[in-house]
């Protein structure tokens, strides 16, 4: 995974007050809950005294409460309590949990994995998704990397053969460019513009003949982990790529949409356009589960073509990234 980033982790109904949720996330198992005032915490599930998982304990005055001894730890991990020694005794500081910063935005409760910061980044979202769109989420369990999953979102040239009968019908096998512009400054948003068509003999246009690409079909990717279709400019596909560990992945795939504003329809559309896409994503997984290795790295032996520019973009900054984080 990459450090000191900010990762898409649940959706906030997974959540829910009154309850310790155990999840494995970023190869880590952590336990999350709310407290008292709704806010979210993520928790290393061990407890600081002896190792016991937090999360088999119960929620106590807005903290959790270990299942063995009963300690219990704030939002920030602290322990407020130590039954054994009294209410009045101070509680030593070395009893502490780690605990993981989190917000909840764009129906994401997302973590901040990497070094503690006074001053944490913003959330890597697209600014494009306004409050007029409704979205619906479908969740699926890919047993790959992250990073496998991601690539595959970037990877232009596989449509009309793995979606030949969905969004990639038409024979459209040769690949104009693809362009690959950075939005930011740090190199952590891109966007990616590209041209199919059938195959007339000539060959395909590099990315510096391409004159207007903002008028072609539009990727976009926020490092670490969400991806949208840009289809137009009242409808989206975006997903999180949850890391659940080194070999599994957790794919949020919402469909977002803004042209049907009347408040009982609304919900109704979006819900209906998400079979089409659940079959998409599944065509894709199809495949994707059969790459060896199931991690990728910027060299690993691959012959790659034009068209595999993006995935090219993408391993060259994760890997910067992750060295940029070791030192």
């Amino acid at each position: 995974m990459v450090p000191n980033q900010w990762y898409a982790v649940l959706e906030p109904g997974e959540v829910p007050r009154g309850r310790l949720v155990a999840v494995k996330r970023l190869g880590e198992n952590v336990v999350f809950w709310r407290d008292t005032a709704g806010r979210v915490a993520c928790q290393r599930d061990k407890c600081a005294h002896r190792g016991a998982a937090l999360s088999k304990g119960k929620l106590v005055d807005g903290c959790v409460q270990c299942p063995f001894h009963g300690f219990r730890y704030d939002v920030t991990g602290r322990c407020q309590r130590i039954p054994a020694n009294g209410q009045r005794t101070p509680v030593p500081q070395q009893f502490h949990v780690h605990t993981y910063p989190t917000r909840e935005e764009h129906g994401f409760v997302w973590v901040w994995w990497g070094e503690p910061r006074e001053n944490l980044p913003p959330l890597p979202f697209f600014d494009d998704l306004g409050d007029g769109f409704t979205y619906a989420t479908f969740r699926d369990h890919w047993p790959v990397h992250y990073s496998r999953a991601i690539e595959n979102q970037l990877d232009v040239v596989h449509l009309p053969f793995v979606h030949y009968n969905t969004i990639g019908r038409g024979g459209r096998t040769l690949v104009d460019g693809p362009v690959v512009k950075w939005v930011d400054g740090e190199r952590t948003k891109m966007n990616i513009f590209v041209q199919s068509r059938v195959d007339d003999g000539t060959p395909p246009l590099r990315p510096e003949q391409i004159a207007e690409p903002e008028k072609l079909f539009r990727l976009g990717f926020h490092f670490p982990n969400v991806w949208e279709n840009y289809i137009s400019e009242q409808v989206r596909v975006v997903a999180a790529f949850v890391p659940v560990d080194e070999e599994n992945t957790l794919i949020y795939l919402r469909f977002y949409q803004n042209f049907m504003r009347a408040p009982l329809l609304r919900q109704l559309v979006t819900w209906l356009a998400m079979p089409f896409n659940m079959i998409v994503l599944r065509q894709d997984k199809r495949v994707v589960i059969t790459q060896q290795p199931r991690k990728t790295a910027l060299r690993m032996g691959e012959h790659l073509v034009q068209g595999d520019r993006p995935i090219v973009e993408y391993r060259r900054r994760r890997e910067e990234l992750i060295e940029a984080a070791a030192q």
